[in-house]
């Protein structure tokens, strides 16, 4: 295991290489295949021969770790998390502008927090595809901005600030005639292609700032997308670590999903078919019956890491009474009575146990009454396969900031924690 400097820094750069989840997922099949994974494909056979491989659907990755000895019954030890986070994504006609300002047509992607991507240097980024289906990541570097208005201009500005999600959010990125403008062709261009040959495109916003260490000792974390890249890059980081130390007691998995943010009601995402098939899958090159797979499923777990709350020293009332997870203090077990979270008893133990063989301390997470929970992909996991789920997660301030807040000790603790997990 890294130290708590190395990994974070190590975070660093998996965060500045994926500005959007094709290109987190495409970070991840990088750094798996330096490790000596095998890179699989949907429409191919698989044999029993790939022990440790993955597959890629979009901006969802899965990869997995199986000990030799596997069997049709052999579990699985899921870390399921996210590669997308809110922002912005490019409509059809990007090309717009008014006033001597050319813009970027672009639709709310997910749940930002508005007023947070104002006054930042953004960049696009994301995949193009040709008319013969060809796909092509593409990225900007800082580029456009959204402008805020003045406070000349709006003396109440600070009295309370409402955007229209429409009219004020829609980046400039220079000026001119707009019906000579292409932003389209400037993108392909980047990437050695005409405007022309593009014929679609998932192209998204995400904050060019760096990711930074700052305050006393260095120990707070910033940067943007950490819900939920903190929780890819543990498991990742986990998963090789198992490829070096594989349990002989069950198949380790990588799970990152695309589309968590708009509710993963797709292809890539955890509520489509992407992890049973690829479990399914890997069953079947050890022989798996429909019956055994499901034999396999019933002794199975399944971390659901994404980011949670830290308590807001501005906002208290905001949090539950007598959980309040501090920052620094170890990374979190959530749990809510109306099943937002998937944590059973079960469960608690299994994370209580993980923590204690990494040396790592938790927090439990759960909300005041009187706001609302969100969820993750944990319920959907365990109603999809029937496969006992906990949530957890590394506390964030911010969160849905195009800048968040993070501990150094918790950014490390999580992955310690999910090592051991996969260690069993």
């Amino acid at each position: 295991m890294q130290t708590a400097a190395d990994y974070v820094a190590d975070l660093a750069a998996f965060i500045a290489a994926s500005p959007s989840s094709y290109h987190a997922a495409a970070e991840a099949a990088r750094r798996l295949d330096e490790a000596g994974f095998v890179r699989l494909e949907e429409t191919d056979a698989w044999s029993a021969a790939e022990q440790r491989a993955y597959v890629v659907r979009d901006g969802a990755i899965i990869a997995w770790v199986a000990p030799e000895q596997a069997s049709p019954t052999t579990p699985f030890r899921i870390l399921g998390a996210h590669t997308d986070s809110p922002g912005f994504k490019l409509k059809p006609k990007p090309t717009t502008g008014s006033h001597g300002w050319l813009q970027a047509g672009v639709e709310v992607y997910g749940g930002p927090l508005l007023n947070s991507w104002l006054d930042r240097e953004l960049e696009l980024a994301g995949r193009l595809v040709t008319a013969d289906g060809r796909e092509v990541l593409v990225r900007t570097g800082p580029f456009l901005r959204i402008p805020q208005l003045a406070i000349h201009l709006d003396r109440d500005a600070n009295n309370g600030l409402t955007l229209d999600r429409q009219r004020h959010t829609q980046p400039v990125y220079g000026v001119g005639d707009r019906s000579e403008a292409d932003l389209l062709g400037h993108l392909a261009g980047l990437v050695g292609l005409s405007g022309d040959e593009v014929v679609g495109y998932d192209i998204l916003t995400a904050d060019t700032a760096a990711p930074a260490r700052f305050g006393l000792d260095d120990a707070l974390f910033a940067a943007g997308r950490m819900d939920n890249l903190t929780s890819v890059f543990a498991g990742l980081h986990a998963l090789l670590g198992a490829a070096h130390e594989p349990s002989a007691d069950h198949v380790s998995v990588l799970a990152a999903f695309d589309h968590e943010e708009l509710g993963s009601e797709t292809r890539s995402g955890a509520s489509g078919p992407f992890l049973d098939d690829i479990l399914t899958r890997v069953g079947a090159t050890l022989g798996a019956s429909a019956s055994q797979r499901l034999q396999a499923y019933a002794a199975s777990w399944c971390l659901s890491a994404d980011a949670g709350h830290s308590v807001h020293p501005n906002f208290p009332e905001k949090h539950d009474p007598a959980n309040q997870p501090v920052a620094g203090r170890g990374p979190l077990l959530k749990i809510n009575a109306n099943q937002r979270y998937a944590t059973d008893a079960h469960g608690a133990a299994l994370w209580a146990r993980s923590c204690a063989a990494a040396g790592v301390p938790y927090q439990e997470f759960v909300s005041n009454n009187t706001v609302p929970c969100g969820s993750t992909i944990g319920p959907l996991t365990a109603t999809r396969l029937g496969i006992r789920t906990v949530d957890v997660g590394v506390p964030l301030l911010s969160m849905h900031s195009a800048r968040e807040l993070a501990h150094v000790d918790d950014l490390h603790g999580l992955a310690a924690a999910v090592g051991a997990f996969f260690a069993g």
